[in-house]
């Protein structure tokens, strides 16, 4: 009981914090029909909501390794939602681009020392972690219901509102932080030497994820609207919402699953049950489109907290740069490859880009295989 309320606390900044990330493919239909961009200007403001992020956050998970910054902590809050709230400010696509691009680096400061701090408290829990990471679900989950009825609504000029979550976020961080066990360093011996080739295969499969989740949150919400009917931006709202909140559930079936069956054997089949679900999503039309996106969204985020342990166990000296790479990176690197989905969709359609996700959760499933659990897991 003593360790449920920083978790929870710390759930709850994470919820704020990827509020943001997911409050860009939210906007996505907006900037669409107020400023008429196509697919690839589209997914530029994706890659610089992400590239920045992708570049930077390995660099504070070094920093993260050689000394806590639990300060860093609520600063990086403010500066992920500030971005967001700067992106509907100006009529330039370029000024968009820049706020989206503070936002992730806000997020990037985020992720590797929250990672360090949930270990420290949960004691390696893989239920534990999964509470924490699935605060980042419900971020994302909770995004496309801000943002969409706020913007349709007003518009984007009223992005500046999206700063309250962050403010709220950053308070109840600071809550968290007063806790002893969360400044101070783990106490954690670290048992093992760091595997870098397992690292190296965990962080394929992570990209390859990152790239599925990403490539749909961008583009699932215009894909709802010519599938379901309609074309409305709160069609392309609810997908947001049943991706995300599905993902949600996934993230904490994941912590349940590896306690009973193992982590690496419920990573290999939750992906191989991706790939099915997936060409459903691609293939279906009308309402069996929806249960599918459920159903994707279940399979790809029941790894997502086993990602975490399993990084920091393999590098178990470096708490802090497996957790910035397996929490933050591994969300973020995905927005790299949007621009070549967006591409392949304007040269094609988005169901042809969108069925190239199916290969990709194929492979981390086959990668997966190439995986064992680590010995001081």
């Amino acid at each position: 009981m003593r360790r449920l309320r920083p978790i929870g606390l710390m759930a709850v900044g994470h919820a704020c914090v990827d509020v943001y990330q997911g409050s860009v493919p939210a906007l996505v239909p907006f900037l669409v029909a107020e400023r008429g961009l196509g697919y690839v200007a589209v997914s530029g403001i994706t890659l610089a909501a992400t590239l920045l992020s992708s570049v930077v956050q390995p660099v504070f998970g070094v920093l993260t390794d050689r000394r806590p910054l639990t300060w860093l902590i609520p600063v990086a809050m403010t500066t992920a939602g500030l971005g967001i709230a700067l992106v509907g400010v100006g009529p330039s696509y370029w000024l968009s681009w820049l706020a989206a691009a503070l936002s992730g680096l806000g997020v990037a400061a985020y992720h590797p020392e929250a990672a360090r701090m949930a270990r420290a408290v949960s004691g390696g829990s893989h239920v534990g972690m999964s509470w924490f990471s699935v605060g980042g679900n419900v971020g994302f989950a909770l995004a496309p219901v801000l943002v969409t009825p706020l913007i349709a609504a007003g518009g984007l000029s009223l992005t500046p509102l999206l700063m309250i979550p962050a403010l709220f976020g950053a308070a109840v961080t600071q809550l968290a932080l007063r806790s002893t066990n969360l400044v101070a360093p783990s106490k954690q011996p670290l048992a093992g030497a760091d595997d870098w080739s397992s690292f190296l295969r965990l962080s394929a499969i992570m990209i390859c994820r990152s790239i599925v989740f990403v490539g749909l949150g961008t583009f699932i919400a215009l894909y709802a609207g010519q599938r379901v009917g309609g074309g409305t931006t709160t069609t392309g709202g609810v997908a947001l919402f049943v991706l995300f909140a599905a993902g949600a559930f996934g993230t904490l079936l994941g912590g349940r699953f590896a306690t009973r069956c193992g982590r690496v054997r419920t990573l290999r089949t939750s992906y191989a049950v991706a790939v099915p679900a997936l060409a459903g999503l691609v293939l279906a039309p009308g309402p069996a489109f929806f249960g599918f996106l459920a159903v994707t969204a279940i399979a790809m985020s029941i790894p997502f907290s086993l990602h975490v342990t399993l990084g920091q166990d393999f590098l178990p000296s470096r708490i802090g740069t497996a957790g910035g790479m397996t929490l933050g990176l591994a969300v973020s690197i995905g927005g790299v490859a949007t621009p070549v989905l967006g591409t392949i969709a304007e040269h094609t359609s988005l169901r042809v880009a969108l069925s190239t996700l199916i290969a990709l959760a194929l492979t981390s499933s086959l990668i997966g295989h190439a995986l064992t659990e680590p010995d001081i897991a």
